[in-house]
């Protein structure tokens, strides 16, 4: 919550969840992937027993297929993101971007690592409208990146926002992402991305 009137949609959302009644077995199993702040996990009460699972072996096992294995390097849009998945894919060289505020404007930052000659693959829980996944390409492409792919579990995209992604659009992106991999947690994103070639 950034503003007054901010609604915790998180902590409601738990709250709900929460009530599930007891089943024959004991508590009711609710399953989340890659849930998007850390904390939220102890929103849930006792009457459910919440499991956190992640998509990024998945992601691991499509990196191990690609003809340059050998010159993945992790990035991490913001902290944020580091915190949740950094301990999975630690195996990988990261780069972390940061947003900065420059008066009303938020600038992504190159923090720390080192992209030069490599295959980029930005890695994050949610994509909503990608602006910052456009932002942290761009400053990964001006430190010398080879390549720039992304990753997100939950490809939400709003209002088709997806669009801006496709190879059709990727040409105002300087060289555009050579993979955008999902999952399938939002299943119209999935429909509409399906027979586009960079997803």
């Amino acid at each position: 919550m950034e503003e007054e009137g901010d609604v915790a949609t998180a902590f409601t959302m738990a709250r709900i969840l929460s009530n599930i009644p007891i089943s024959r077995g004991g508590p009711t199993s609710v399953v989340i992937y890659d849930i998007h702040a850390l904390q939220e996990r102890f929103y849930f009460g006792d009457n459910v027993l919440p499991l956190f699972e992640t998509g990024i072996p998945l992601l691991k096992q499509r990196l191990h297929q690609l003809s340059d294995a050998d010159k993945i390097v992790v990035a991490f849009p913001d902290d944020g993101a580091w915190k949740r998945f950094h301990k999975l894919l630690d195996h990988f060289p990261t780069v972390i971007c940061t947003k900065v505020r420059e008066g009303d404007k938020r600038i992504v930052r190159l923090k720390e690592g080192n992209p030069t000659g490599c295959h980029v693959v930005i890695v994050d829980d949610l994509v909503q409208s990608g602006g910052t996944l456009i932002e942290c390409q761009k400053v990964l492409f001006a430190h010398g990146a080879a390549k720039v792919s992304a990753y997100v579990t939950h490809g939400v995209f709003p209002k088709r926002s997806w669009e801006r992604f496709t190879q059709k659009n990727n040409k105002g992106l300087e060289k555009g992402f050579a993979y955008f991999w999902i999952t399938d947690s939002c299943p119209q994103t999935v429909k509409a991305i399906e027979k586009h070639s960079s997803f």
